[in-house]
């Protein structure tokens, strides 16, 4: 008998042993490409910098794998094969070739998570308007309309409590400071769009200035939200506060520094590592 039970202890030592090693060979979940540009405001560029870290962090502590490329000549169909979640952290592809590769990993049931610049174009400005099915039809929100200065905190709230990128988040929470964004098309009115987060009237007024349209005291005004047709979530925040005035160019704020947000970026990368991916 007791050769018996020894020989049962030893086999449930190495099952408890081989189990998390064969969990490790099994490799991560999800693949995730962060492309990025970081040559332009120091507030973006600090949170491409911060985002970059924090992404690898989360990846290796829920087993997904993070990449990130300032390389946007891979914004092909071969290397975007590779990956189950696309992420724009503070720009767009320009070129038609990088931009048709992006449109097809899309409609072919990719992942994508955009942050606040990646949104943006004005007309005419280095950003332009010229990209009418990922500004106007993807994100829906068509040109860049106003911003708030300077960079503030809000109060957000959750529109749908349903959608997984909001699980666990309460009703309403404090955001990192942020340059908040109005837009062209009122997101309400399109069909397709489905907003998660917009801007608690309880923070108005919202900014400081100098300038009084730069301050906002009413409206309604969306901060993340999915296109139905797309696995696909725009967020605006991804403006880290900097000391311009006193030209120092230090680091005021941090976006990962809000657990909310973390929580907000976290859901939906493992909601998006879910899906599978046509070929």
């Amino acid at each position: 008998m007791n050769h018996l039970l020894r020989a049962i202890v030893t086999v449930l030592t190495i099952t408890l042993y081989l189990s998390p090693l064969q969990a490790q060979q099994k490799g991560p979940r999800f693949k995730v490409i962060g492309f990025y540009t970081a040559k332009n405001d120091q507030a973006h560029i600090s949170y491409v910098h911060e985002a970059n870290k924090w992404l690898a962090q989360a990846a290796a502590e829920n087993n997904f794998q993070y990449d990130s490329t300032n390389n946007w000549n891979n914004m092909n169909t071969d290397y975007l094969a590779q990956y189950q979640v696309v992420l724009f952290l503070d720009t767009r592809p320009d070129s038609a070739s990088q931009r048709t590769a992006f449109q097809q990993y899309m409609e072919n049931g990719g992942a994508w998570i955009g942050f606040h610049f990646a949104g943006f174009a004005l007309s005419p400005s280095a950003y332009p308007q010229n990209w009418d099915w990922y500004h106007n039809q993807f994100i829906g929100a068509g040109q860049y309309k106003g911003n708030t200065w300077r960079p503030t905190s809000a109060v957000l709230r959750v529109e749908d409590k349903k959608h997984p990128s909001v699980k666990g988040l309460p009703t309403t929470f404090s955001s990192a400071p942020n340059e908040w964004y109005s837009w062209q098309l009122d997101l309400r009115k399109n069909p397709d769009i489905n907003i998660l987060l917009s801007i608690d009237s309880t923070s108005f007024p919202l900014g400081t200035g100098p300038k009084s349209w730069e301050i906002w005291h009413s409206g309604y005004f969306p901060v993340a939200w999915t296109n139905k047709k797309y696995r696909m979530v725009y967020v605006n925040m991804g403006h880290n506060d900097i000391d311009y005035e006193g030209r120092t160019n230090k680091e005021l704020s941090f976006t990962y520094a809000n657990a909310f947000q973390r929580q907000l970026i976290l859901n939906t990368l493992k909601w998006m590592g879910k899906s599978k991916r046509k070929k």
